[in-house]
């Protein structure tokens, strides 16, 4: 049975997961955390046996600075990113400012922000401590992710929400890959 010990070890074995993390704690950002996909993909992948693993978009590297709140000062971040590892299709954002973007209340930490992601499967994040240990972070735990349920978080289960929940379920079409997935609509 997969649980929070089993996705850091499963993390921790993964020479390409660790590379990336390494690279992105270079940054040395605060309250930074790789987050979505690239969790939940892994424990997908795992769950459905690939031997290969799916890509991803992009690795969403999030921070939370209200001192810097530039947008260019996160392409600079991602172009340090890129010369250390210029095959991964990085993307840094800076939850601070995430808010203003997406029409939603100012977010208090980067952890607030992840959970203000649309579906619980998805709203998790690993970084690196300074002794290298891998945290974890799951506002709603990993139940959903390790159990295949794609459901909305409380803050997408509002009236007013509701419909981007769904539009991006539809557009992700995550089953296509992952077949096993129960996917929520309430």
């Amino acid at each position: 049975m997969m649980d929070e010990e089993a996705v850091i070890s499963m993390i921790r074995e993964d020479p390409w997961m660790m590379e990336i993390l390494t690279a992105a704690k270079t940054l040395d950002l605060p309250d930074w955390w790789i987050c979505a996909g690239f969790i939940r993909s892994k424990i997908w992948d795992s769950l459905h046996h690939f031997t290969e693993r799916t890509a991803i978009p992009d690795i969403d590297v999030i921070y939370f600075d209200p001192a810097t709140m530039d947008k260019l000062e996160e392409k600079k971040l991602e172009e340090k990113l890129k010369c250390r590892l210029p095959d991964i299709p990085w993307s840094v954002k800076n939850e601070a400012r995430m808010h203003i973007k997406s029409h939603m209340p100012a977010y208090s930490s980067s952890v607030d922000a992840i959970s203000k992601f649309p579906e619980t499967a998805t709203a998790l994040g690993v970084k690196l401590d300074e002794a290298n240990n891998i945290l974890l972070t799951a506002p709603y735990g990993i139940s959903d992710a390790i159990h295949l349920k794609v459901k909305p978080t409380p803050f997408f289960k509002k009236k007013e929400r509701m419909d981007i929940y769904k539009q991006r379920i539809l557009k992700k079409d995550w089953r296509s890959t992952w077949e096993k997935l129960t996917i929520y609509y309430d």
